[in-house]
């Protein structure tokens, strides 16, 4: 393997990864048959970042890959500080790869005096000296228009679904929207795996964060295997929820597929002593040994971000990697 790529006009693709998730990095780079930039980096006492790369990046189109995993804080100012280090260093072109786009939840003001935390991100990668942004499965699709500049929003929901087609005949099948907000992606699994929807609807409680309140089903599950689909599983109280819900209504089984694997706090438990068979998640984000559970599928994503990679290096088209899946 070679520390990097020179097509035929002498371009140089240099891949550089994070602490955050070196496994997931690791990959990308052997799927592209590169080495990953060799990279020093620690952290000061006091809790300040250090990086610094071991080859010289002038000239080349560098592409940084940084988990926004916990401590969250923390990986994206090192992946900010490593843009910046790229940019004094004279890359020609900065991509910033953020399987999980950190702060995505915040894309909106719901009430006064809040911020847009998502438009922050990016104003801060583009301020650090990011030319453009790739990401896996948005939260909310606006996002990609707070960042001045290209944003190459992949989709993992092939990945997901057709691993989900090997487990379960799609005629027994049922594509469950946990929430209103989820309702354009389950649709999108429906027609992609030609199974029926339903939708849960439920109301959050304003004063305790993180908790939902299952209201009513729309759909029919009775006697159907349900898969729900959403685009990240946080504390997992409104995946198990709408899982109760859906026993309650006389389903057959419940598996989940997400494309972040965030499972904070009580997840890990609420899931796994749930009635759900299956737990289908990508690696966007590092699963730690403390959050595997034997309900726990992890599919890699390092085969797509790899390909988007060599698109944009080659001035493809990212969005042909997605033509003929919906």
């Amino acid at each position: 393997m070679t520390a990097a790529i020179s097509n035929s006009r002498e371009r140089r693709l240099v891949l550089a990864g994070g602490r955050a998730h070196p496994d997931l990095a690791t990959s990308v780079a052997e799927h592209l048959d590169i080495e990953l930039l060799p990279t020093t980096a620690y952290t000061f006492a006091n809790g300040e970042l250090y990086v610094r790369f071991g080859e010289s990046v002038r000239g080349a189109d560098c592409f940084v890959l940084q988990s926004h995993a916990a401590p969250i804080n923390e990986s994206i100012m090192e992946q900010l500080i490593m843009v910046d280090a790229m940019k004094r260093a004279s890359a020609k072109a900065i991509t910033v790869i953020m399987p999980c786009y950190g702060y995505a939840r915040q894309d909106k003001k719901h009430k006064g005096r809040e911020p847009i935390s998502a438009r922050l991100m990016a104003d801060l990668f583009k301020t650090a000296g990011a030319d453009r942004i790739m990401s896996v499965d948005l939260h909310t699709s606006q996002i990609q228009g707070f960042f001045d500049g290209p944003v190459d929003h992949l989709w993992a929901m092939p990945l997901l679904a057709q691993y989900v087609r090997t487990r379960v005949a799609s005629d027994n099948l049922t594509i469950v929207s946990p929430d209103a907000g989820r309702v354009r992606l389950a649709d999108q699994w429906s027609d992609y795996l030609g199974a029926p929807l339903a939708i849960i609807h439920k109301r959050r409680d304003p004063s305790v964060p993180n908790q939902v309140k299952v209201h009513e089903l729309v759909g029919e599950v009775k006697g159907r295997t349900c898969v729900l689909v959403d685009d990240m599983i946080d504390t997992g109280g409104t995946i198990v929820q709408a899982a109760e819900a859906l026993f309650e209504n006389g389903a057959k089984d419940v598996i989940v597929a997400s494309t972040h694997g965030l499972l904070s706090g009580p997840a890990v438990a609420r899931l796994r002593d749930s009635g759900i068979s299956e737990v289908v998640v990508t690696d966007t984000l590092p699963i730690s040994d403390d959050k595997q559970f034997d309900k726990l599928t992890v599919l890699s994503i390092a085969p797509l971000v790899a390909r988007a990679v060599r698109e944009v290096f080659d001035d493809g088209s990212v969005t042909s990697l997605f033509q003929g899946n919906v």
